[in-house]
């Protein structure tokens, strides 16, 4: 619990009931008090145990009273005085302070429990014993959205995460480093993936105008079942470790929308090398020049089509078709069939993907 929370309480109540006010913990230490001088100090006299619960103790002129969330106390809050009204001011203030206590150990308790979870931290067998405890809904709809700040960091940008979704009982923002945040967003199991991507694109847009700082979001599959968030989690983690090698100018990722992208990077990078053997086993990939790679990739963004690829390039048919013949020497595979068209292009992603030699997760 912070000591700050509680300071800026016990601050206000002087004012209303116009007496000192603190707060001990259970080592009789002043966390908190209306006479600032006074923190810090030890009540050698007085102890959290021997205050009976639900009844007030009188001592050196002070009353206390106990309050805590479990069953046994954590705290005592203690009022000057030692007449009626202060017996019933502690007793009403420990009430608040016992709400106060269990608003905030939940939302942070909840909090902690959710990174546990996503990042596998946690037991399969003690998850639901935890999540029963925390009144924390289990077989709902739920994605793991993955936020990396890339420009720079700064304290203030979880906050204004979690302040764009403040229902703090269906969507939960972690911080699980330096420069990345989780969000876990309960859903509709109805949503689509667009739907998520316009959310996305509404976090960037958000940090971009308030902070001028750039940020990636990579978005999990949605999933039904608390066990599932860690998969979710990692299949954001994934996305963004997938298009920094295929897709670096992308800022939002969906690892619905990866395709071949996804399969590739789950290979081993010996059998990646062993493929490109094969693939290339007339001519090695490296005799392709600059310009020939670039008219292979406005083949593959022009769906195979001669004529439209030539428009694009500003070259006569004829001319693309020699460059087309060139490659199919060169690798035996002539680009023109599908069947080669896939292979070439699965060889030059495996080629990118080998080169970035990106993070496993």
């Amino acid at each position: 619990m912070s000591n700050r929370l509680f300071q800026s309480f016990v601050h206000q109540t002087k004012d209303a009931i116009e007496r000192m006010v603190g707060i001990i913990d259970d080592s009789s230490t002043v966390v908190a008090c209306s006479e600032l001088g006074r923190i810090g100090e030890v009540q050698n006299f007085v102890s959290i145990d021997t205050i009976p619960t639900s009844e007030v103790l009188v001592r050196n002129g002070l009353t206390y009273r106990t309050f805590g969330t479990r069953s046994k106390a954590d705290y005592a809050v203690f009022v000057e005085g030692i007449d009626e009204s202060a017996a019933k001011f502690a007793s009403m203030l420990a009430i608040s302070l016992t709400n106060i206590k269990q608003y905030y150990d939940e939302k942070y308790d909840r909090s902690n429990f959710i990174k546990n979870v996503i990042l596998d931290n946690i037991l399969p067998g003690d998850i639901y014993l935890k999540a029963r405890e925390l009144r924390f809904s289990t077989d709902v709809s739920r994605v793991v959205l993955l936020i990396r700040i890339t420009s720079r960091t700064d304290a203030a940008i979880f906050d204004v995460v979690q302040n764009l979704f403040p229902d703090k009982n269906k969507d939960f923002v972690v911080n699980i480093n330096e420069n990345d945040i989780a969000l876990v967003k309960e859903t509709r199991s109805t949503i689509e993936t667009k739907d998520l991507e316009k959310l996305a694109r509404s976090i960037v847009d958000t940090l971009s105008a308030e902070f001028n700082t750039h940020a990636l979001v990579g978005i999990g599959t949605t999933v039904v079942g608390i066990k599932e968030l860690a998969r979710s989690f990692k299949e954001a983690q994934v996305s963004l470790e997938v298009s920094k090698v295929f897709d670096a100018d992308k800022s939002i990722v969906s690892y619905d929308n990866m395709g071949i992208a996804r399969l590739i990077y789950q290979l081993p990078t010996t059998l990646c090398e062993m493929y490109l053997k094969e693939v290339f086993c007339k001519g090695s990939i490296e005799s392709l020049d600059r310009e020939t790679l670039f008219t292979i990739q406005k083949f593959f963004e022009n769906n195979l089509n001669v004529s439209e690829t030539s428009r694009k390039l500003f070259v006569h048919r004829n001319t693309l078709v020699y460059r087309l013949e060139k490659i199919k020497k060169l690798t035996g595979l002539d680009l023109r069939e599908f069947d080669h068209a896939i292979v070439f292009k699965v060889a030059l992603m495996v080629k990118k993907y080998l080169n970035a030699n990106p993070v496993k997760y």
